[in-house]
Order: C-alpha cells, then structure tokens, then sequence
C-alpha cells in the first residue's frame, strides 16, 4: 500500500513480478497440452460417433452423381452444361460438369479435324 522504504517496495515488486511469471508458466505449460493432444483419437471418436450419418450422406451424394453423370451424358451442347455450371453448388458436381464440358469440346475438335482432313484430301 504506501511504504516509504525503497528497499521494501523493491522486494514487493520482484515478488509480484515472479507470481506474474509462474502464472504465464502455468498457462504455457497449460496451453501445450491442449496444443499437442493427439488428434488422431479425438477425430477417431468424432468418427465413430458420426459414422452411421456420415456414411448415408456420403452414400446419397455418390447416388446424386452418379444421376448428375447420366444425365450430362445426354447433353450435347456446351452452352447447356455452362448454364449446369454456373447453377451448381457442390465442388463435385462442377467437377463433373467440367470434364463433361471438356469432353464436348475435345469431340468438336476431332470432328472439326477430321472434317478438315477430308476437306484437304478433295
């Protein structure tokens, strides 16, 4: 509180500053535990625990590409896929949709080379 020997408050001051320093230890020592748990078993039991819902909602969107993949097999304009494109939500889905479109293309290109070699061997 009010001391008027320096030597005291010198002390008092030391002491307070090693309790802040055995406090910062603590919350170090606090938070490196916590850092360095072994993830794999809490993401083993996050699994566990969610596995039966993961698994049918991984199972529904295999069943939603597959349906996804026929029917851009059907489509024969790159414009259609494009529109399909730009509506899409879902990484996979777009993904399919672009290798769909670069099917589309990589066909136009072999039909506009062919249609150019039969043109030259006239």
């Amino acid at each position: 509180e009010a001391t008027l020997d320096l030597a005291e408050r010198r002390r008092i001051r030391s002491a307070i500053r090693e309790l802040q320093r055995q406090e910062l230890e603590r919350d170090e020592e606090t938070l490196a535990s916590k850092r360095f748990r072994s993830e794999r078993s809490s993401h083993r039991q996050d699994n566990k625990e969610n596995w039966p819902q993961s698994r049918r909602l991984e199972e529904e969107q295999q069943a939603a590409l597959a349906a996804l993949s026929e029917q851009l097999e059907a489509i024969t304009s790159v414009e259609e896929l494009t529109k399909l494109l730009r509506a899409a939500g879902e990484y996979e889905e777009r993904k399919l949709i672009r290798a769909a479109i670069r099917k589309l293309r990589a066909e136009e290109i072999e039909a506009a080379t062919l249609a150019g070699n039969v043109q030259s061997s006239r």
